[in-house]
């Protein structure tokens, strides 16, 4: 089951935030030998993805993902909109692929 966390994206910036990926017990995942990649959408059954850039924190022990979206990118959501978000590891030696976080992505206005 993916860990929940809701995000907050300011309009017209460069946004980037850190997610650690965690056990059943709370400690941070060992992401080494894992890639990464993450998506958000309108609703989950949007046909139409934005591509976070997703990226494993230098030391993948931390269980650290970091995840971010240009300027350009920001602009274009509408926040009038909620979306969600998914963030995925998958394993290098067999492919599995495995959701870890999820959440929901409110944008707050520029002027």
């Amino acid at each position: 089951m993916a860990a929940v966390a809701n995000l907050r994206i300011d309009q017209g910036t460069n946004f980037s935030s850190d997610v650690t990926v965690t056990n059943t017990d709370g400690d941070a995942v060992n992401l080494t030998g894992y890639t990464t990649f993450a998506n958000l959408a309108t609703s989950y059954n949007a046909s139409s993805k934005i591509a976070f850039t997703a990226a494993i924190n230098a030391d993948p022990a931390t269980g650290i993902i970091e995840l971010s979206l240009s300027e350009a990118q920001t602009t274009a959501l509408d926040h009038h909109t909620r979306y969600v978000y998914d963030v995925y590891i998958v394993k290098t030696t067999d492919s599995s692929v495995t959701r870890v976080i999820e959440g929901i992505i409110s944008v707050s206005p520029r002027v």
